[in-house]
């Protein structure tokens, strides 16, 4: 006899722009925010009876009001109030999952009326998962689509070879990719115990962008590793952080036929196929919980 699986529903991409009037000056929050809920939910499954169904409608509905009701402070902020108010608010909702992106707008300096004028932002793309199960917590941030290079203190020697192996050494090459990294949070339970999410979320990316832009690499490997240690090292609050890491490959081009000489001046960017990194870099004595796809947080 068949039985049922896990399950969720909820809404997903509700698209919310919060404008914070401060007199003349104003303030964006612009976010995506995916709602995902689960618990007592077999006969909606089984014989279609709704009577523990929350629409869907409703946690759209929800996310906007919210919004206008308790501000935007932070994406993790704002998911923690949603995934307590679904989980206290309904008894068939054992389990409410909240996923947001956040996308960044820059002021645009002007001399007019006021400060309301934005460019949006061509860099990553800010994210947050808050999991609530109406005792415990977990949080999970991260960004995606970050894209560092390095032109120079990067090399790739000493590898294995075999019967297929046609690359050649490289003792200074490039190092580009585009930074995928989730990190978690030891915050579990109390919401006035909270990290400031804000402060933490550039802290982490700041560390991570020195610790690529200052290590010295042999391999896209020890690079990841050494961001993932610093973030470790420096702030206490994270205990896991997942890199995805695609090696942006860049190869030298042959001028010789034009009698030109190539002293690491002029490159190929190849978009495919790619070298694809990824690992997890733990605080001691925590284990790993970040799901190894990411696109799946």
């Amino acid at each position: 006899m068949p039985i049922l699986g896990p399950n969720q529903y909820g809404k997903a991409e509700n698209r919310v722009v919060k404008i914070t009037r401060d007199g003349a000056t104003h303030h964006i929050r612009d976010l995506n925010v995916s709602v995902s809920l689960s618990g007592d939910m077999d006969e909606v499954h089984y014989s279609g009876s709704n009577a523990h169904v929350l629409p869907t409608d409703t946690t759209k509905n929800t996310v906007y009001a919210f919004a206008k009701e308790h501000g935007i402070d932070s994406p993790e902020q704002f998911g923690i109030h949603l995934a307590r108010h679904f989980v206290a608010g309904q008894d068939a909702i054992h389990r409410a999952r909240v996923r947001v992106e956040e996308y960044a707008w820059e002021r645009i300096e002007h001399s007019g009326r006021g400060a309301h004028s934005f460019v949006r932002k061509g860099q990553e793309t800010r994210l947050t998962q808050v999991t609530h199960d109406g005792s415990s917590w977990e949080v999970v941030s991260g960004l995606k689509d970050l894209t560092v290079m390095n032109s120079t203190d990067s090399e790739f020697r000493g590898y294995v070879r075999d019967a297929y192996t046609t690359l050649p050494e490289a003792s200074d090459r490039i190092l580009a990719t585009d930074v995928s990294a989730r990190w978690r949070f030891g915050w579990s339970d109390d919401a006035d115990d909270a990290p400031d999410w804000d402060a933490s979320y550039a802290q982490v990316k700041g560390h991570l962008l020195r610790s690529f832009a200052e290590t010295y690499s042999r391999s896209l490997q020890q690079t990841l590793y050494a961001m993932g240690a610093r973030i470790i090292d420096h702030r206490e609050e994270i205990d896991e952080v997942r890199f995805s890491l695609p090696n942006k490959h860049h190869f030298l081009v042959d001028l010789a036929p034009f009698g030109l000489k190539n002293d690491n001046e002029v490159y190929l960017a190849a978009d495919r196929p790619y070298g694809l990194i990824e690992a997890t870099v733990l605080r001691d004595g925590q284990e790993a919980r970040i799901p190894a796809d990411l696109t799946h947080l």
